[in-house]
């Protein structure tokens, strides 16, 4: 049950919680600070298009596991998730304002943006929720458009940049290393013979967006250390691999991770994925990429 302590409330999707978002849930807590309430997130999953749409092509930044522990790293006291179903898109606006912001939050202030919809067939806009706010005693605080556009701008430009590889430039706007979580299961082993162990790194959720296939400069903290490493993600085509991995080499670090919950940072994209004409080859290569990886993490 949620505590019923006055809230300045923020909603939004906050995919990849980039620079962008960051300067939002700032101000949010900043409000919140001043006032002594508490700064909260409200957030829908599944996302509304793969539930009104069954549309399964949509990629998100970040998993919500991963959503809300970046969000909490900000600052946000409490990240509620709704669960968007056809019966919550129903909602009337008066419902959605009353009985989520008001009745279950303690709503005291909300932080949205200009162009913000909300309620069934998101009928409802800002200019209603200033009406709301007067009927329930609540302040609106606008978000201005550039704002808005900024965050548009730069959801869009990360998605672009990760799908192209460019993690470089991702991580720019997202202001902190894109990642993934996943679990380390058992692959074919083929890493260990050619003296590259790998950790195969297993993603349940579909939705994840997974930069493009290649060679990457990845970081990963494991018991409390930082280790470096290079992953592979791609079909593993010299072996004629049929299936999608994603495999990390980490560098001096050989333990048992098999069933382990991993987070892989990505700090820079080496090559991209090739046939070599013999694993003699690939093993040259893979040398080289381990000295261009060396060279950068130094």
């Amino acid at each position: 049950m949620t505590t019923k302590s006055p809230k300045v409330t923020t909603i939004g999707t906050f995919d990849g919680i980039h620079i962008g978002h960051q300067k939002i849930l700032k101000r949010v807590v900043k409000l919140a600070k001043k006032q002594d309430f508490e700064p909260v997130v409200l957030t829908l999953f599944p996302h509304p298009r793969m539930v009104l749409h069954k549309d399964d092509s949509i990629k998100l930044l970040n998993t919500i596991d991963e959503r809300v522990e970046l969000l909490k790293s900000l600052g946000i006291k409490e990240v509620i998730v709704k669960e968007f179903t056809k019966e919550f898109a129903n909602l009337s606006a008066k419902d959605y304002v009353k009985q989520i912001l008001i009745d279950e939050l303690n709503t005291k202030q909300i932080v949205i943006g200009y162009d913000h919809h909300f309620g069934k067939n998101r009928s409802a806009n800002i200019e209603d929720l200033k009406e709301f706010a007067q009927l329930y005693d609540f302040k609106v605080e606008e978000i201005s458009a550039q704002d808005i556009e900024d965050v548009t701008v730069s959801s869009t430009k990360i998605r672009n940049a990760l799908n192209k590889g460019e993690v470089a430039l991702a991580n720019s706007f997202l202001g902190y290393s894109f990642f993934i979580t996943g679990t380390v299961v058992k692959g074919k082993g083929l890493g260990r013979t050619i003296n590259f162990p790998t950790a195969n790194i297993y993603i349940k959720e579909t939705y994840k967006l997974i930069p493009n296939d290649g060679v990457y400069v990845v970081k990963s903290k494991i018991a409390g250390q930082t280790v470096f490493g290079m992953m592979n993600i791609g079909t593993n085509p010299t072996v004629d691999g049929k299936t999608h991995s994603i495999e990390v080499h980490f560098f001096d670090f050989n333990a048992d991770m098999y069933n382990t919950e991993l987070k892989v940072e990505f700090l820079k994209r080496l090559r991209s994925e090739q046939k070599f004409e013999s694993i003699e080859a690939l093993k040259k290569q893979l040398k080289k990429d381990r000295e261009a990886a060396f060279e950068f993490i130094k």
